[in-house]
């Protein structure tokens, strides 16, 4: 991999700085917090350390693009046999009515060429995920030089220098928080760890010295975002020294360890085809060998020329052997595969990616955003009933911010009856900086999604109200109509933003109907709880709480936690002590909203009127994707940087793992990191044949990968979706990445191999369904295509071996194998998939794709093809007295020794058509054989077509499936048919093939060599139904 500037520079070991304080951590990076750097000691440093950006791939030269074109080993085989055929070329007489001699190896060349090509094409839509990387980096930073505030390229950042953040900002480098210039500061770094929610930062000293990143909350870290707030901070990391830095590292060595590993199918066929190269490269020398004695004979002018002639056989053997359309009609099919999955949401970037779904064994998922929304909902709340003691619960329908959805045990009558649930409406509206916008169709938010949640919930139930509702229709319309109706009673005056030490937030209003103030206030359960005094009952009434009502309400609070919900207490407060009065930035009490310290007792004595249990939803589909993902014997594990209780409660919800299963089957990812090797890979093991589940929390970029290793380690082909930069290297690492297409970063997509364009887990189910029924289709065009060389081989090597002259020619092979060969092939990729494709377990990934007993049935249909197109040249060269254009017949031993035909005394023969034997009557055995060899070519191809009706069911009876299950592939086999007249009929292509064209009763001769292919195959499924019958037997009385 080629690298920048950084590459020259130190990669200098980065301490601990989240257990250092303000001081230490200035000391080590001689940093100043009031000057910052001097110019020179920036440049001094750029130069020592490097540019602040990400390493850059070098692309692959032009050169090593088609170096690997070629190296495969039966492409290796047909360049040789092209190399061959033109150097046989050289040494040949040129005769009357034969092909040029140079068009065979031109065209083997030229499709040498095309496929190398192709080829070359899909290598350049290659991976950009490093590129991506790079551009998650913040373009400018504001920073301290000189002693004065100055913007510049964030990539001339150095460690320590020390910078601004500010609310939108993306943080340009590592960095360690020194100063707060605001109440709070939230960034949003799920792309990084995986986090749901925006992350509150502090400058605080942290002890723990082996902390993960979730935990390290005095860092900032390079290309998360600043979600609310202002800071400063020192840079202790720059480049690839960053904590972005070190997951392009992971992407990286990941992507070189995954080009040393093939897919499941390329290896298959990789082992397939170096089989086949050493049988085809054993079998053109034993042509050449046994024929060693007639090198000499004098129709070929010489022993060397002899030499040459079978080398030319041979030649010929090798390119009837060699599956030359097998790549593009793979590639055909599988794009044809990605296709389908398109209109089904998912978008493949890797071909490959197609049959890799059909055989994956577990699919580890992250959480956040992939088996969830990633949009926070309000899942139930409660607010008081006639008293204390007496809760009104109600679930809420939703799973994003939509306003849409029912609440329960509500209704209009309710509506008017609970007084409390409009001063409910009135603190959560109020204390709220979100905004619901629509956008591209649906609803978005601006601001925490926390509040966004709420104001949402403020919808649902202003919708009961008399005159309530949402207007939701329309880009322009107001999403919170029923909240801006509301605010129009209010005037905010104040916000007392959220600090960590007392755990909420409020704002000062004022009533324009009571014209007094009034302090709206949300926060932490217990903090609030713990304050509170009294309640607002349905009433409308303030009536006190006693310590019992107390610990009812912190039970009630801890049921809804245990089911993984955030909860959040709403509250209110009507004597606002020295704020009763307060109406602008000139109050006396103004100085105490400066002090943050004042803020605790600001909010002293609240009023809880009730509490709402907010939760990242899990998406409404996905436990019966999960379902179906366990009936076709897939293990599916999630993976998040959440906390073990909110990914346990998401786990049980969505039938990964039941309650009694998360002491065994969930973890954090330091607590599996610290598992034995052996262990870790028994959990794994019992957990994929028992096709359960696994939860890990808490995770980072480096355990995700290590997984997906581990699971590598022990022959699973493992999926693994995400959507954020901290899934890239698993991504990468799998045998199959899954991105998210809505919520997915750039980096996530580029690192995958298929993108869910809805974002939807269950779209993976359809897709695994989709993979599998291409490999079984694929399967079934191999089969096909292996049929038909076995019979081009046995027809070669019967007729070398009888010593008659050869039946085809090296272009007439490929042609078959390219066009005519080609187009059913790829029909067979359309056959109906088995309606119980996705209730059977995955295939094993060293599944051969040729077993011992389809090769049998294919060898016994490929040596009837051979023994059919021997037969039918044999038979017009001695029987075919009833053919229209008369030809004269020869016995089969004059044909059988015809390289003597110039010894023979007296030999003649009449001269029929174009063909004038008058002074060369050996020439019947050479130019004269068009016909004879056009035979054999037309018996190949109709036998091929009725191979692949036969192939529309790897054992099922074409009388029990009828012939119309795939009328792709009739149209198919009626257009190569066509395809073969005409190089029969167009007089230009017969010069260029070697053809002639056929009468009726040439089509008749053909036709009867063809037919009984149908009954062999027919004998042979049965004969498999048979072994399969038995096979299952065996299995079941093994099982009981």
């Amino acid at each position: 991999m080629g690298k920048n500037t950084e590459d020259k520079k130190e990669r200098r070991e980065i301490p601990a700085f989240h257990t250092y304080d303000e001081a230490q951590t200035l000391k080590e990076l001689e940093a100043n917090a009031k000057l910052g750097l001097s110019s020179d000691e920036a440049k001094a440093r750029l130069e020592k350390y490097g540019l602040n950006e990400l390493d850059k791939e070098e692309p692959e030269s032009i050169w090593e693009k088609i170096k690997e074109q070629f190296e495969d080993l039966l492409v290796r085989l047909l360049l040789i046999a092209a190399i061959v055929s033109f150097a046989v070329s050289q040494f040949e007489e040129k005769e009357e009515h034969s092909v040029p001699s140079w068009v065979e190896p031109a065209v083997i060349f030229t499709i040498l060429i095309l496929n190398a090509v192709v080829g070359i094409y899909q290598d350049y839509n290659a991976e950009k995920a490093l590129d991506a990387l790079k551009e998650l980096q913040s373009v400018d930073a504001l920073v301290l030089r000189d002693g004065g505030w100055t913007q510049i390229k964030s990539k001339e950042l150095v460690p320590g220098d020390i910078v601004q953040v500010s609310q939108g900002d993306k943080i340009p480098a590592d960095m360690r928080l020194l100063e707060i210039k605001t109440t709070s500061l939230k960034v949003e770094q799920s792309a990084l760890t995986g986090e749901s929610q925006p992350v509150g930062k502090y400058p605080d000293v942290i002890k723990k010295a082996d902390a993960v990143i979730t935990e390290k909350l005095n860092l900032l870290f390079s290309a998360t975002l600043v979600a609310t707030g202002t800071a400063i901070g020192v840079v202790f990391a720059t480049g690839m020294s960053t904590e972005i830095g070190k997951v392009q590292d992971e992407v990286d060595e990941a992507k070189k360890e995954k080009a040393e590993e093939d897919s499941p199918l390329k290896k298959r066929l990789d082992e397939f085809g170096d089989i086949l190269a050493k049988c085809i490269g054993v079998i053109c020398l034993i042509v050449w060998v046994v024929n060693y004695q007639n090198f000499d004979d004098p129709v070929h002018g010489g022993f060397f020329l002899g030499c040459l002639y079978y080398f030319k056989v041979a030649v010929a053997l090798a390119v009837a052997a060699i599956p030359e359309g097998l790549p593009a009609v793979i590639t055909t099919c599988l794009a044809l595969g990605t296709r389908r999955m398109a209109k089904e949401n998912a978008i493949i970037r890797k071909l490959p990616a197609v049959q890799t779904l059909g055989c994956t064994t577990v699919i580890c998922s992250d959480k956040t955003g992939t088996l969830t929304t990633n949009e926070m909902a309000v899942r139930e709340f409660f607010v008081f009933g006639k008293s204390a003691s007496e809760f009104i619960e109600s679930e809420v329908e939703g799973i994003n911010y939509e306003p849409v959805g029912a609440v329960s045990s509500l209704n209009k009558e309710d509506f008017k009856k609970n007084k409390n649930l409009a001063t409910f409406l009135d603190s959560m509206y109020m204390n709220n900086e979100s905004k619901l916008l629509r956008e591209k169709g649906r609803t978005i938010r601006t601001g925490l999604p926390t509040e966004a949640a709420l104001k949402v919930l403020v919808e649902k139930i202003g919708k009961y109200s008399d005159d309530g509702g949402n207007a939701q229709d329309g880009e322009n319309e107001t999403i919170e109509k029923y909240g801006t109706k509301l605010s129009q009673n209010y005037k905010k005056l104040a916000v007392l933003e959220f600090t960590r030490d007392r755990k909420s937030m409020s704002v000062v209003c004022r009533d324009l109907k009571a014209k007094s103030n009034v302090m709206f206030i949300k926060g932490a359960p217990d903090y609030l709880l713990n304050k509170a005094r009294s309640v607002v009952v349905s009433s409308g009434q303030i009536v006190n709480l006693s310590e019992d009502n107390k610990k009812q309400i912190a039970a009630k609070v801890n049921s809804m936690a245990k089911k993984g919900y955030r909860t959040l207490a709403i509250c209110m407060k009507k004597e606002c002590g020295i704020l009763s009065d307060y109406d602008g930035p000139h109050h006396k009490a103004h100085k105490q909203l400066e002090d943050f310290d004042k803020y605790a007792a600001l909010e002293s004595d609240p009023i809880l009127i009730g509490v709402v249990a907010i939760q990242d939803p899990p998406r409404p589909d996905v436990k019966g994707a999960i379902e179906a993902c366990r009936r076709a014997g897939i293990s599916v594990i999630m993976i998040t940087g959440d906390i073990k209780e909110t990914a346990q409660a998401i786990g049980k919800d969505i039938g990964i793992l039941t309650e009694d299963e998360f002491g065994i089957k969930s973890f954090t990812g330091a607590e599996f990191d610290k598992i034995p090797e052996a262990k870790q890979k028994q959990i794994l093991r019992n957990t994929i044949s028992n096709v359960g589940g696994l939860i890990f929390a808490r995770t980072e970029p480096k355990h995700k990968r290590a997984l997906v290793k581990l699971l590598s380690g022990l022959n699973q082909i493992v999926a693994m979706t995400g959507d954020g930069v901290n899934d890239a290297p698993a991504l990468q690492q799998a045998d199959i990445g899954i991105a998210m297409g809505i919520a997915g970063t750039e980096v996530a997509k580029e690192a995958s191999q298929m993108v869910l364009a809805d974002d939807n887990f269950s779209t993976i189910v359809k897709a695994v369904e989709e993979g599998r029924a291409i490999y079984a289709n694929m399967k079934g065009f191999i089969r096909y295509m292996i049929s038909s060389n076995i019979g081009e081989v046995v027809s070669i090597f019967l007729s070398s071996l009888l010593g008659i002259p050869d039946g085809f020619n090296s272009i007439q092979l490929l042609w078959v194998n390219l066009v005519t060969d080609g187009l059913p092939a790829t029909a067979l990729s359309f056959n109906p998939p088995d309606p119980l494709i996705m209730k059977k377990p995955p295939r094993k990934h060293d599944e051969p794709i040729v077993t011992q007993w389809v090769f049998t049935r294919y060898l016994v249909i490929g040596s009837y093809v051979g023994f059919a197109t021997v037969g039918i040249f044999v038979y017009w060269y001695t029987a075919f007295d009833w053919a229209l254009d008369g030809h004269p017949l020869v016995t089969f031993d004059q044909l059988a020794h015809w390289s003597e035909c110039s010894h023979w005394e007296g030999f003649k023969v009449a001269n029929y058509g174009d063909f004038d034997f008058t002074k060369n009557p050996c020439g019947y055995f050479t130019f004269a054989k068009t016909k004879a060899s056009t035979l054999s070519l037309t018996v190949l191809v109709i036998i091929e077509m009725f191979n692949a009706i036969n192939a529309l069911s790897e054992d099922s009876s074409l009388l029990q499936i009828g012939f119309w299950g795939n009328p792709l592939l009739l149209l198919a086999c009626t257009l190569s048919v066509v395809l073969h007249c005409g190089i029969l009929y167009i007089p230009f292509l017969q010069k260029i093939f070697g053809t002639a064209a056929l009468d009726k009763n040439d089509w008749l001769l053909a036709l009867a060599f063809s037919f009984p292919v149908f009954i062999f195959e027919e004998i042979l499924k049965a004969i498999s139904r048979g072994k399969n019958a038995l096979e299952f037997a065996a299995e079941k009385r093994k099982h009981n």
